[in-house]
């Protein structure tokens, strides 16, 4: 209790004397009287612009803070410039800590000194985040590395902070029926153990593998190697990739790399990560993404800081991907059933009051091009629109949200005039076609298919194991009536399969206005081969 008291009470020190209180208005009442209670508290940084003191404050209340502003930093349409190319700064300029306990870290790590595994260890950092920071070094076999580095002491900062928004969440919860809403509970654990993974660099370490073998073949995206043998908890080696940061826009013009590309391609990758892996980079802020300039042409992003990783249900991807395709389709009506049946609002809701509310949001901004759309404010004005409806916000979208805010601001600064929707739109339909259409079915069929004809079998053979169990009196069976009752059940089950494709093929045709088509005539084709295994079968057995 103590603890969180005075961390609670650092925050509020932190933001008086950095001054961020001035833009409260005066008819705040209540609040101004709260802070002449800390009237010791007073702004020390009164010369200083607002966007520099807001900076500083971020780096000053820690990680978690940090984090909030790297994401910031790229809606450059809701603040402007000045805050902008602050907020920027936190993501490679935060203060570094000693090169020599980076030093000591690693060494404990690798349980070996610096000098008998690495050559040309920089003890001056070339990056500082607010988790960890880099330093550069050689391999014995001359290849150049990058050494990530655990801040120290960080997890218990990270724990003292999630404490205490935790504390103030509960309150919020308590107090307010639209605090419950939001889960805030259910967010603020979630970013917890996201924060904590971050912090054990084993998980960035196999995240990236993970994501270089999803895209080793790809021309639109590439993952730096990892050297896993000098990998633990505090400290990871990969090797050192060059590239230009996503956000340096005037360097990027002067390699002449075609920005289009580089757009939409950013749009496809999000969206191969999200569907078509189900495993996406968490953290794309514009310090984790780099540009390959080596084919202008040809432009290739380079992802680091691969700490994060969002994963989805099947159920929530194809909710995703139904509600993407029904926007672009104006189908609102659709929008508000996939809203009730997902559970995001009250199941009781009226669906032609959903239906409007959604209507009157989506409408005015539908033909807009990406330059002309913030979807911050589109999901500012869904949730408002929504919010007399129960709307209930899904800690397991947070981060997909959060990723989406990232590719926004970065489509915004490359390719003013990128049509989101166009790229995507093909990408989501060729998905749910795939997964969950006609041949995401063949596909299912295929890879369930042996493990039903096995499963007469199967069954047979675990009642027969729950008999040995319960009596070893019963552990002699006579084979050759065991091996005909196997057979049995497969050769009925397999007659069924046969039946119900059959009549599937009818009704395929019925449908089509008696006009056989490719489906029918494959069912068909199934049917009668696997009426000709069942012959062939029980011709061997006579």
């Amino acid at each position: 209790m103590l603890r969180n008291s005075y961390r609670l009470y650092e925050i509020i020190k932190i933001i008086l004397t950095y001054g961020l209180d001035d833009v409260i208005p005066k008819k705040y009442i209540f609040f101004h009287l709260f802070r002449k209670l800390f009237f010791w508290l007073s702004n020390k940084h009164k010369s200083m612009q607002f966007s520099k003191r807001l900076r500083f404050t971020l780096e000053k209340l820690g990680p978690i803070w940090i984090k909030f502003g790297q994401m910031l930093s790229t809606r450059r349409d809701l603040f402007d410039n000045s805050i902008i190319n602050q907020l920027e700064n936190l993501q490679n300029n935060t203060t570094p800590f000693d090169g020599h306990k980076a030093r000591k870290c690693i060494e404990n790590s690798i349980k070996s000194s610096i000098d008998s595994q690495f050559n040309n260890f920089n003890i001056t950092p070339i990056a500082s985040a607010s988790i960890a920071q880099i330093h550069t070094a050689k391999l014995k076999n001359g290849k150049e590395v990058i050494i990530k580095v655990i801040r120290p002491n960080i997890i218990l900062k990270i724990k003292a902070d999630i404490r205490l928004m935790l504390k103030i969440a509960k309150l919020i919860s308590w107090i307010s029926k639209y605090g419950k809403n939001l889960k805030l509970i259910s967010i603020i654990k979630e970013y917890e153990k996201i924060l904590l993974q971050e912090t054990n660099l084993l998980y960035e370490a196999v995240n990236t593998m993970q994501l270089r073998r999803n895209f080793k073949k790809s021309c639109m995206l590439y993952i730096p190697k990892v050297y896993i043998n000098y990998c633990s908890k505090t400290v990871m080696v990969v090797e050192k990739i060059q590239g230009i940061h996503i956000n340096n826009i005037s360097i990027l013009k002067k390699y002449g790399i075609n920005m289009k590309l580089l757009a939409e391609r950013g749009v496809k990758i999000f969206f191969a990560q999200v569907f078509r892996d189900n495993f996406f980079h968490g953290d794309m802020h514009p310090g984790n993404i780099l540009v390959s300039h080596k084919q202008p042409n040809n432009p290739k992003y380079i992802a680091i800081d691969c700490g994060i990783i969002g994963r989805l249900e099947k159920l929530d991807k194809y909710l995703l991907a139904e509600n993407f395709i029904a926007f672009f389709n104006r189908d609102y009506r659709k929008i508000a059933k996939l809203h009730i049946y997902a559970g995001w609002v009250d199941k009781y809701t009226n669906i032609n009051d959903l239906e409007i509310a959604i209507r009157i949001v989506c409408e005015p901004i539908f033909e807009k091009k990406l330059s002309d759309i913030s979807f911050g404010k589109i999901l500012l004005a869904f949730f408002t629109a929504t919010r007399n409806f129960n709307f209930s916000i899904q800690p397991q979208l947070i981060l997909l949200q959060k990723t989406l805010f990232y590719i926004e601001g970065i489509g915004k600064q490359l390719y003013p005039k990128l049509d989101l929707w166009k790229t995507a739109k093909p990408f989501l339909e060729n998905w749910i076609k795939n997964e969950i259409g006609f041949i995401g079915t063949l596909r299912y069929l295929k890879k369930k298919l042996p493990f039903w004809i096995s499963y007469p079998n199967i069954k047979y053979q675990k009642n027969m194991l729950s008999r040995f169990n319960l009596s070893n009196q019963k552990n002699k069976i006579c084979t050759s009536k065991s091996i005909n009752y196997i057979t049995f059940l497969k050769l009925v089950f397999l007659f069924l399969l046969g039946v119900v494709f059959f009549l599937c093929s009818i009704v395929l045709t019925f449908f089509q206005k008696k006009t056989i088509n490719i489906f029918s005539i494959v069912l068909i084709i199934f049917s009668i081969c696997i009426w000709l295994y069942i012959w062939n079968v029980l011709k061997k057995l006579e």
